[in-house]
C-alpha cells in the first residue's frame, strides 16, 4: 500500500509560512517508499528545500536532527516540521547533489563524530538487556507464521546464547547509533560531509554502526570489518571498539548482533502486515540473517 500524501499536501502551506518561504513551488520526488518519501521543492527565486515525510515509527526524525545539530553533529538543518495523523512532515536544508560517493574513510570519521554524542534525550536505549531480548522477540513472532525449520532453530539457538553473547554491549563506544549507517547515509560536497537519515537512531553500542556499513545483502566479512575498526580507531574512535565482547572477537560480535537486530526488525514488519504479499521474501530475509547471526555469534 502506498503512502497517502494528502496530509503532506495539506500541511505544506503552514510549514512554508513558518520557514518564511513562498507558497508557489515546483515539487519533484527524489525518492518515495511505501512508508516515507523525500521530495525537492524549488521556488521561482532559485531557492530550494527538501520535503521529507514519514509514518510511525519513522516520525521523530525532526526531533533527532534538531538535537543532533545542537550536539554538534553535521546534519541538515530543520526549517519547519509538524506531526499530523501519525505522520511527520518536515522541510529541511537542501544539500544539493553529492560530488562523490562516501568512502570507508568518510565512514570512519563520521562514525567517530556520531558516537562521540553519548546522550541524546528522547531516543530509546539499546543496552545489554534489550539486545539480549531480540532473538526471543524474533522467535516469538515466528511462531505466528509458517517459518522454515532452520529459521526457528537459529532463533532458538540465539535465544539460548543471548545472555552470554550480549555481554559487553555497553562497552565504549556507547552513545548515539545511526542504525542504518551506509555510504548513502553520508552526503559529500565541496562544503564537507553531512550525515543523513537518522529516523531510526538510538543510544547503544556504536560498533553496530560499523557492522552496518557494508550492508547485509552480501555474506558477512569479518576481515573487512576489522579494516573499518582500525580506521575508526585511527580517526579517534574508542579503543574499546576492538575489544572482545560476549566471549568472542569484536568484529564477529558486531556483525552477529547487527544481523539479529535486522532480523528482528524484519520480523516486526512482517507482524505489522507491511510485507503486503511479499511474505515469502520477508521470511527469506529473516532466515538469512538469523543463520548468519548464529554462525557469527558461535551459538
Amino acid at each position: 500500500m502506498s503512502l497517502n500524501t494528502t496530509d503532506v499536501t495539506t500541511a505544506l502551506p503552514s510549514l512554508l509560512a513558518e520557514a518564511g518561504l513562498p507558497d508557489r513551488y515546483d515539487r519533484q520526488p527524489i525518492r518515495v517508499w511505501a512508508r516515507s518519501g523525500v521530495e525537492r521543492l524549488t521556488f521561482d527565486c532559485g531557492a530550494s528545500v527538501v520535503l521529507k515525510y514519514a509514518e510511525t515509527p519513522f516520525d521523530t526524525e525532526d526531533h533527532t536532527l534538531i538535537a543532533a545539530a545542537g550536539a554538534g553533529l553535521p546534519v541538515p538543518a530543520v526549517h519547519a516540521s509538524t506531526h499530523v495523523g501519525g505522520l511527520l512532515v518536515m522541510l529541511i536544508e537542501d544539500l544539493g547533489e553529492a560530488t562523490r560517493e562516501a568512502g570507508i574513510g568518510d565512514g570512519a570519521r563520521a562514525a567517530v563524530q556520531i558516537h562521540a554524542i553519548t546522550n541524546l534525550p528522547g531516543l530509546p536505549t539499546v543496552g545489554q538487556k534489550h539486545l539480549s531480548n531480540l532473538p526471543a522477540n524474533t522467535a516469538e513472532i515466528l511462531t505466528r507464521y509458517d517459518a522454515p525449520d532452520d529459521a526457528v532453530a537459529a532463533a532458538g539457538a540465539l535465544t539460548a546464547a543471548a545472555e552470554t553473547r550480549a555481554k559487553g554491549t555497553e562497552l565504549a563506544p556507547f552513545g548515539l547509533v545511526h542504525s542504518e549507517f551506509h555510504h548513502t547515509s553520508l552526503h559529500v560536497t565541496g562544503r564537507g560531509l553531512r550525515i543523513l537519515d537518522l529516523a531510526r537512531a538510538f543510544v547503544g553500542p556504536g560498533v553496530l554502526d560499523l557492522a552496518s556499513w557494508s550492508g547485509t545483502i552480501d555474506a558477512p566479512d569479518v576481515e573487512d570489518l576489522w579494516d573499518l575498526v582500525d580506521l575508526y580507531r585511527a580517526e579517534g574512535g574508542a579503543p574499546e571498539a576492538s575489544a572482545d565482547r560476549g566471549g568472542i572477537d569484536a568484529a564477529s560480535w558486531a556483525l552477529g548482533w547487527h544481523r539479529v537486530w535486522v532480523a528482528e526488525w524484519f520480523a516486526r514488519q512482517l507482524d505489522l502486515g507491511w510485507a503486503e504479499g511479499a511474505e515469502d521474501a520477508w521470511m527469506n530475509a529473516i532466515t538469512k540473517h538469523l543463520l548468519e547471526a548464529a554462525t557469527l555469534l558461535k551459538t
